[in-house]
């Protein structure tokens, strides 16, 4: 069984930067789909970034040449976030699907951890 847990999150004044980390249970990271995404408080969840088991990376348009993924590493993936702004304001989670193609919406996600971005 797979469990993904995030952490790394906090409280940051605008233009900082973080790096949340995701590490798994029950689940080797190979060439694997693996991703990050928000929700921040009465919106919908939307995709930060997703990468497939080949290396092909997605990007949204609001966090792009800001936020970075790193999913080489065989134990720990990360999510750094820099410029932050306060509509980076919510919670992150990682998610993992178990294969190298990306669904909509992988498999396996993560409880989420909360980014809070000052003015």
């Amino acid at each position: 069984q797979v469990q993904l847990e995030e952490s790394g999150g906090g409280s940051v004044q605008s233009g900082g930067s973080l790096r949340l980390s995701c590490t798994a249970s029950g689940f080797k990271w190979r060439a694997h789909c693996m991703g990050w995404f928000r929700q921040a408080s009465g919106k919908e969840r939307e995709l930060v970034g997703i990468v497939d088991g080949i290396g092909r990376s997605v990007y949204a348009d609001s966090v792009k040449n800001r936020f970075f993924l790193s999913y080489k590493n065989a134990n720990t993936k990360y999510l750094e976030m820099n410029s932050l702004r306060p509509e980076d304001t919510a919670m992150y989670f990682c998610a993992a699907e178990d294969g190298a193609v990306c669904p909509d919406s992988p498999t396996n996600w993560g409880p989420g951890t909360q980014v809070t971005v000052s003015s």
